[in-house]
């Protein structure tokens, strides 16, 4: 009788690579089909940051500026989430997670 192997876990490194790759290419695929054109900036911090996870499994090779195991530091984070919210055509939110105030129409009722 055979004995059977317990499953293997998946490697959460692996996980996280995977998951940023896919977030990475679902911005600049949303970004194609809804006709929004990244700038020039944009389109290459996707494909710089893509081709350094492939390659070392990590886009930042400093440790203060992300999670060990973390494929992307958390501004590269914080940018990927801009790009796919402008791409999606989402409000843009300020630095904290605010939205930008109402524009103030100009009325003169503070006339005193």
């Amino acid at each position: 009788m055979q004995s059977k192997k317990p499953p293997k876990r998946p490697d959460p490194r692996e996980a996280a690579k995977r998951a940023a790759l896919n977030a990475l290419k679902r911005a600049k695929r949303t970004a194609d089909k809804a006709g929004i054109a990244l700038s020039e900036w944009e389109g290459e911090f996707l494909e710089s940051v893509s081709t350094r996870v492939k390659t070392y499994g990590r886009a930042f090779a400093d440790p203060d500026k992300g999670a060990a195991g973390a494929p992307l530091s958390a501004m590269q984070g914080f940018k990927l989430r801009e790009i796919a919210a402008k791409a999606s055509g989402k409000p843009k939110k300020n630095r904290f997670g605010q939205r930008a105030p109402p524009a103030r129409s100009d009325s003169s009722d503070d006339d005193g």
